[in-house]
């Protein structure tokens, strides 16, 4: 506005000294607003602190007005100074301002002469800064006060974050604790009742088995807790992994005399598989496996692993009584079986598909999860 007004100013100023300084009014006022429009976050604290400066930039555009006259958008445009004033000084700074800038108002009124101007329209400018000011002092409370809900709802939310997360961590560590250290210690008590048993018909080489089984699942029990507690994360590749859910097979099929085998599947390379992930994938088949036994009384359990196009896909397929009818999670959970709901949980944290039933198969229970391979991108976990 002040680029469209220059023109009629500098054709009405006075040839020699007038025309210099309404041309100097000119570019200190539209650089002074090019540079806080520009640069706020530098400036404007400087304008904050200096009312000085305001009013300076005012009594330059008054040059303006004077020259342009109180018909031209300028006028109207320096009727926002005393809304500024408000807005960035309060109730204190608008009425300083609504009320300069009236004076100048009345002062180019005054210096025009024009007989056909009313009293009216001389004090409608005027009136104008008076509201202007007020409008600008209501916003800044409002503003302000806006800025205490706000920062009030930030802090409600960081406390919500906290307490979510805190849940979060909880239910992961009752997951952990279920699906790990409870499973493994189960497994020291069924190898300490064989190791008694065998006590009884003292046959060294039976007894001498059943303590090393012992002393194998009271070792993990061990590792699993260190882990837990210190939040360990292993660093494995794919081979590891797979090895480690191989080992894992064949050592619930020591433990419970089942025929318990792992196939590898899929022709496609496995890919690097993140230590977070690959330690909840291993955690779904250990419980699936430990499910199976307590639950299904089955004569096998087959475990397969593999990549299979773009997702990489594990499955647990026992011949046990399956799951009952109607079974839903949220059953699951009130009467205490978190098993399922560990995996389904632990599935949903890693963005995999999970389903368990029948599948294919006419009896048993089988546990198939999908895990798309965008998901082990690195820091995608």
């Amino acid at each position: 506005m002040i680029a469209l007004a220059a023109p009629a100013a500098l054709l009405n100023a006075n040839p020699g000294l007038g025309a210099r300084l309404v041309g100097a009014a000119v570019v200190a006022t539209f650089m002074g607003s090019y540079v806080l429009f520009r640069d706020w976050e530098r400036f404007g604290p400087l304008l904050l602190r200096h009312p000085t400066l305001l009013a300076a930039d005012t009594l330059f555009g008054s040059l303006l007005l004077i020259s342009a006259g109180p018909d031209t958008t300028l006028a109207y445009v320096s009727v926002c100074t005393p809304l500024l004033a408000g807005i960035v000084y309060g109730w204190r700074g608008a009425a300083v301002f609504a009320s300069l800038q009236s004076l100048i108002f009345l002062l180019v009124y005054a210096t025009t002469q024009n007989p056909a101007t009313t009293v009216a329209e001389r004090l409608l400018l005027p009136g104008l800064c008076v509201i202007a000011g007020a409008v600008g002092s209501a916003l800044r409370n409002l503003m302000f006060r806006f800025g205490a809900a706000t920062k009030a709802l930030t802090e409600v939310q960081a406390r919500l974050a906290v307490t979510e997360a805190i849940a979060e961590e909880r239910a992961r560590l009752a997951r952990e604790m279920h699906d790990s250290v409870a499973k493994t210690l189960y497994g020291v008590a069924l190898a300490a009742d064989g190791l008694a048993g065998s006590a009884d018909r003292m046959n060294p080489t039976l007894v001498k088995e059943q303590a090393e089984l012992v002393a194998r699942s009271a070792r993990r029990a061990a590792a699993e807790s260190r882990e837990l507690l210190a939040d360990l994360r292993r660093e494995a590749d794919s081979t590891d992994v797979l090895g480690e859910l191989a080992a894992r097979t064949r050592d619930f099929g020591t433990r419970t005399n089942l025929a318990a085998t792992y196939h590898p599947t899929g022709e496609e390379e496995t890919p690097l598989i993140p230590p977070a992930v690959a330690r909840q994938l291993l955690t779904i088949a250990t419980e699936a496996m430990e499910n199976a036994h307590r639950h299904a009384a089955p004569t096998r359990v087959d475990v397969s692993a593999g990549v299979h196009g773009d997702l990489l896909c594990m499955t647990v397929y026992d011949d046990g009584r399956g799951l009952p009818q109607g079974t839903t999670l949220e059953q699951l959970r009130s009467t205490g079986h978190f098993g399922l709901v560990g995996m389904v949980e632990r599935a949903a944290s890693l963005g995999a598909r999970i389903r368990i039933g029948r599948g294919t198969h006419s009896k048993g229970t089988e546990v198939r999860l999908e895990l798309p391979l965008t998901t082990l991108a690195p820091g995608s976990a």
